[in-house]
């Protein structure tokens, strides 16, 4: 832009008039007197050279010169014409370099501050130390926005802790929607607030379960087993995704360019399923298919089972199979999402003062575990102390946790089952013969009275007949759907098993008072073990209610009155929530995009010259618009109203239609010819 000759002076030309064209005087003179100057410049010289020589001449040779006359006045205009002539050269020399060193200035300027977005302190400095071809000012801008970001993320710290506080401070409780806020709420799986087991009263303990979806991570997550050839398609799909999404833009711009209304969401929906045949197929066997367009099928074949190790003795440096498999580690693809997670969480736990006494990092299974304190043994930890455990799982691995989780159910009723018969057993052998100790002692004995009393009467049959359904520890069952075969809650099979529990407990004291027999203490010794493991159980997490990808597993303890590792561990949790997951993105909204008519287009300026074939086009319509409007002919709204003109004939009519639809015109603008307003509707 800097080679475009553009007249820099200005359009003024005066001899006097400051910094005109032509003129003598200038506005870096701060209007002097250049005329007193020079004439005293030219005066005091002229009086050296006179005075020089009455000192060196004799007084005979000076009477004979016409010193005060003759000489004074040719020196003068001696000494005046040299310096004008000496002057204007310097001015001109001056000028022409001063007006290059501008134009280089204003171009150099234009090219390096005006083009990237860098204070000019910066672009000056990298310009001394070697310009831009040999120094990057890459490092130095990445400096400086992890600085800010640092700075960024301690202030927000500080505000979320003020947040968590007041948020308590208000509530006057410790809930889950002061544990995690409601950006991230929707990422919860399970949280449970309960009284500690050893101090109920002063400790609470609380559960915690996060799952971050593989689409909402932004740095995917891989497992370590997996092999090239899926890291290479789930590569490939993504740039399939997104350049159906740039071609869907497409469409939508050209649309709104037309005038067209926008797309609605299902045919946006539908454009997308649409171009998906476009770039891919189903072709596998074919090498000249679209699915091999962009990596050969070749090098698909030779990455088929290729994973994360090779065996040495079949390592070859030099194989195809082993330079493909090094291009795609040198890109870390494998273990950047993983790493990723693991730094973002223990990084927030250093700047959060929440430090930790162990850490193991599963790296081939993908797991973390992290303990504020080494010791495992709940007597002897702190009230105040946490664990998380962080784990990615796959679709198949939740297909393999769903399993055990429904063999170890199982196995819980069995053994509550199998306690519940020998409580039953023993409650029925202790009853004393022939007395009514119960409701069913009584209903056995009232059974052939109630028989030949109603029942043989009313033909209805006895209720020892009946099927019974209800086992009056749980209600009924609903049948099962599909949905609830996919994803079983096992509501009905825990409070079933719970409720057996407490029912037995009741037996037993209603059996035995307060005697202690050996038969009434082994039972509540499997009960209370019974009842431990299956509040362990219960406590954890259904694997049903899960998806593919993070699982973010905190269980926290701290002391009721103070609530430190609480609110810490809130301000942890939302913050690596936000470094790690993109959130919910709902389709509507993210697919909207401003129309087009609140787009200006002067927004992004450049410097650039107008394109205007016919320059007084505009300036000659809008002057004949200003004289038609301020015209005495223009006709008024009301005082000078047009005179009604005759109807036309239908002969006439007709004929003027015609010629009228062959000119490209309507049947009835031949007749607004004449009328005063067609000069405006032309113009």
């Amino acid at each position: 832009m800097g080679n475009l000759d553009l007249p820099k002076s200005p359009n003024v030309f005066h001899p006097e008039k400051p910094s005109a064209v032509g003129s003598r005087n200038s506005l870096a003179q701060e209007y002097r007197d250049q005329q007193n100057e020079v004439n005293q410049l030219l005066e005091e010289e002229t009086n050296k050279v006179i005075h020089h020589l009455t000192s060196r001449l004799p007084k005979d040779v000076l009477e004979r010169l016409d010193v005060m006359g003759g000489l004074k006045e040719k020196l003068y205009n001696y000494f005046n014409q040299n310096f004008q002539n000496m002057f204007n050269r310097y001015m001109t020399t001056s000028e022409d370099e001063m007006v290059k060193k501008v134009r280089n200035f204003i171009d150099k300027e234009e090219t390096q501050v005006l083009a990237r977005y860098s204070p000019k302190e910066i672009a000056k400095l990298l310009d001394e130390v070697g310009g831009a071809d040999k120094f990057n000012t890459g490092e130095i801008e990445k400096s400086v926005v992890n600085m800010y970001g640092h700075l960024q993320g301690h202030i927000q710290r500080g505000v979320n802790e003020l947040e968590t506080h007041t948020n308590s401070i208000l509530r006057q409780k410790t809930d889950v929607g002061a544990f995690v806020r409601g950006e991230n709420a929707y990422s919860i799986v399970k949280c449970a607030f309960k009284d500690n087991l050893y101090k109920p009263k002063t400790v609470t303990d609380v559960k915690l379960s996060v799952n971050i979806l593989d689409s909402e991570l932004i740095s995917p997550i891989f497992h370590y087993q997996v092999t090239m050839e899926y890291l290479v398609k789930d590569m490939l799909s993504k740039h399939i995704v997104d350049s159906i999404d740039k071609e869907v833009e497409k469409l939508k711009d050209e649309r709104v360019d037309q005038g067209l209304e926008e797309l609605a969401d299902s045919e946006i929906l539908f454009s997308k399923i649409g171009k998906v045949e476009d770039f891919t197929d189903d072709n596998v066997e074919n090498e000249k298919s679209k699915r091999y367009k962009l990596v050969a099928k070749n090098i698909m074949e030779k990455l088929g089972q290729l994973r994360a190790e090779i065996d040495p003795a079949e390592f070859d440096q030099l194989n195809i199979r082993e330079n493909l498999k090094k291009i795609i580690d040198i890109e870390n693809i494998r273990n950047r999402g993983f790493n990723t997670a693991i730094n973002s969480i223990t990084s927030i736990l250093d700047t959060s003062r929440m430090g930790y006494q162990y850490i193991e990092n599963l790296k081939n299974g993908r797991e973390l575990l992290i303990r504020e304190y080494e010791d495992s043994d709940v007597s002897n930890l702190p009230d105040e102390r946490y664990q998380i455990k962080m784990k990615y799982l796959d679709h198949a691995q939740l297909i393999e946790e769903r399993k055990a989780y429904d063999v170890q159910l199982k196995s819980f009723e069995t053994e509550v089952q199998h306690v519940w018969d020998i409580v039953t057993v023993i409650y029925e052998d202790r009853k004393p013969g022939g007395k009514v100790t119960d409701f069913d002692d009584l209903a056995k004995k009232k059974k052939n009275r109630i028989k030949t009393t109603i029942k043989d009467k009313t033909g209805e049959p006895l209720y020892e007949d009946i099927d019974k359904v209800w086992d009056e520890i749980s209600f009924v069952k609903p049948a099962e759907t599909e949905v609830e075969r996919s994803n079983r809650t096992y509501v009905y099979e825990k409070d079933k098993i719970r409720s057996r529990i407490i029912l037995m407990r009741e037996k037993l004291v209603k059996m035995y008072d307060y005697q202690y027999p050996v038969e009434r203490r082994v039972i509540e010794d499997r009960l209370h073990f019974l009842e431990r493991d299956y509040f362990k159980f219960d406590y954890m997490i259904n694997p049903y209610h899960i998806q593919p990808g993070i699982i973010l597993d905190v269980d926290i303890t701290s002391i009721k009155r103070k609530k430190a590792t609480l609110d810490a561990m809130a301000n942890v949790l939302n913050e690596f929530l936000h470094g790690v997951s993109k959130g919910f993105q709902d389709a509507a909204f993210a697919s909207f995009s401003r129309r087009r008519s609140t787009v200006r287009e002067d927004i992004n300026q450049s410097f650039s010259a107008v394109d205007n074939p016919e320059p007084h086009a505009a300036e000659a319509s809008g002057s004949a618009y200003l004289d038609l409007i301020n015209s005495d002919d223009a006709p008024a709204s009301t005082s000078a109203a047009p005179k009604a003109l005759p109807a036309p004939k239908k002969a006439k009519a007709a004929a003027a239609g015609k010629a009228a639809s062959k000119r490209g015109r309507k049947p009835g603008a031949a007749g607004k010819r004449g009328r005063p307003s067609a000069g405006l509707k032309e113009v």
